[in-house]
């Protein structure tokens, strides 16, 4: 099957508000000319401001379907969202990497809700790292980054290359200069400085910020500009209202 947009997936959670996980993900493929795919790894029930329960996808069943689309669609990038465990993720990524090993992957590490629900401890600290290899980029927050890789100084986590994927360390609580994400490649370090946008608060732009890097990479563009114009398209969303739903542009 041919056709002439690329093809990408949404490995994630199912936010009924559609802020976040796959509706999030499917909107911002569309709006960078894509045709996209989802699978959910997550049943929630939420609204923009409110979480209140997760029903976990069996990983047999997700590892089904994404060997299903595999075998049939050159995908081009996968973004992952929430998932239960590193066992859980790793088998994702295992997976992805037997059937299309040039396929790019970015994982959105989303471990709690704003509503402090706790999706995913780190249970095997051992393994992390063996584990994100497989992950072209990874797109934690402040507090993220503290979770997954605690007591590493910035400088650490790529120079003496602790992590072995890229990092977008994204800059909403950035403590020294709000807005500024720094992205670890493995011999430098690229700050993404913010516009001069009013920016508002929106539920779900760790899913919007990841998907639209995906989608840049699903269109063949290296990983510095991928992020770059991704900056760009998150600003325009987070400028879009002043409430917590925003809404989505062409790049």
């Amino acid at each position: 099957m041919s056709a002439n947009r690329p093809f990408i997936l949404s490995i994630a959670g199912f936010d009924p508000s559609g802020g976040a996980g796959v509706l999030a993900d499917i909107k911002t493929f569309e709006q960078h000319s894509l045709i996209g795919f989802a699978i959910l790894t997550a049943n929630t029930i939420q609204t923009e401001n409110e979480f209140l329960d997760i029903q976990w996808i069996d990983l047999s069943y997700v590892i089904r379907s994404v060997e299903t689309l595999f075998e049939r669609y050159k995908i081009n990038a996968v973004k992952i969202g929430i998932v239960p465990s590193l066992h859980y993720l790793n088998r994702i990524l295992s997976t992805i990497k037997l059937l299309s090993p040039s396929t790019q992957i970015v994982w959105d590490p989303v471990l709690r809700s704003t509503t402090k629900f706790e999706f995913m401890s780190i249970e095997d600290r051992l393994n992390l790292n063996k584990i994100v290899s497989k992950i072209d980029l990874i797109t934690p927050n402040y507090n993220e980054i503290e979770l997954l890789f605690p007591g590493l100084t910035q400088h650490q986590l790529r120079m003496q290359n602790e992590v072995s994927s890229a990092i977008l360390l994204k800059g909403g609580h950035n403590p020294l200069a709000i807005g500024t994400d720094r992205l670890f490649l493995k011999d430098e370090i690229i700050d993404l400085l913010p516009s001069e946008k009013k920016c508002f608060e929106k539920h779900g732009s760790g899913c919007v910020l990841s998907a639209a890097i995906a989608s840049n990479l699903a269109l063949d563009q290296t990983l510095q500009e991928a992020c770059k114009n991704a900056k760009t398209y998150i600003e325009k969303y987070l400028s879009s209202t002043s409430t917590l739903t925003g809404y989505h542009y062409v790049p």
